[in-house]
């Protein structure tokens, strides 16, 4: 791999690994395998995948969170949300060196479908470690970090926006507004990353250095930028912070974004 992110022949490689996971998460890592195995194997779990800080290994005790992404037989229903739901707060519970425990459900039919090509599909061969099960990437190409990788995987922010805003109206706390800014600064971190990505020539999934490049692009938005990955990683419950990444820096990255790479191909 060089240093950015691409093996020799340009293309993106995979991100994390179990065996990059920070000695204090090894027990949640193995008790969330458990969980998994326990409610969803046999007929209901395809494979499991880690992503995030805790496989790139990068994780801080107390302050990252778990993501997970199980990959089901069959589309998931609102039980296996409901039983995802279970174990996320029964994972959370036990361990007080993670901050939160996400999981996303997904079908194989979807994830290796035409249209999740170079964004689902990408994510599992990419961005996600695998934990359980027979590893989806087999069957996807390799990726390399083009025009199209980026639309397809950030450009639906300008309709993000709209429901950003509604939340940020329904936010009748601070840790209500935390949640959202860091949801919020991760995703406009990554967006802007993203648009610049073909002309960097790589990948990363680290914030600041995200923000740092996008900055080499964009001088007079990195200040901007790089508030929204202090946020992503620091969330503040500051509303002037929400207002400028949602009503300022949100539209005009979705604009750009449009104009250099197109919209993304809208999901039914």
């Amino acid at each position: 791999m060089n240093g950015r992110g691409l093996d020799r022949d340009g293309t993106i490689t995979r991100e994390g690994a179990l065996d990059r996971v920070p000695a204090a998460f090894v027990p949640v890592v193995d008790a969330a395998r458990a969980h998994i195995t326990r409610t969803f194997g046999g007929t209901r779990l395809h494979s499991a995948y880690l992503y995030g800080s805790v496989p790139r290994g990068t994780a801080t005790p107390g302050v990252s969170d778990l993501d997970v992404q199980l990959a089901l037989h069959d589309e998931p229903t609102g039980a296996d949300r409901a039983d995802a739901d279970a174990i996320e707060a029964a994972v959370d519970h036990e361990f007080p060196q993670i901050d939160g425990v996400g999981i996303l459900l997904s079908s194989t039919r979807t994830l290796l479908s035409g249209i999740e090509l170079h964004d689902g599909g990408f994510f599992i061969a990419c961005l996600c470690t695998p934990l359980l099960g027979p590893d989806l990437a087999e069957q996807l190409p390799r990726y390399r970090p083009t025009a199209l990788l980026a639309r397809e995987t950030n450009g639906d922010l300008a309709r993000v926006l709209p429901r950003w805003r509604a939340k940020a109206d329904e936010a009748a706390t601070d840790a209500d507004r935390r949640a959202l800014s860091r949801l919020v600064g991760r995703r406009i971190v990554r967006t802007g990353f993203t648009l610049i990505m073909p002309r960097w020539d790589g990948w990363t999934s680290d914030l600041d250095q995200s923000a740092e490049l996008f900055g080499r692009y964009y001088p007079e938005r990195a200040g901007q930028m790089a508030v929204a990955a202090s946020t992503g990683r620091a969330p503040s419950p500051d509303p002037a912070v929400l207002g400028m990444l949602i009503e300022d820096l949100g539209p005009w990255l979705a604009a750009e974004y449009t104009a250099v790479h197109g919209e993304k191909a809208p999901r039914v």
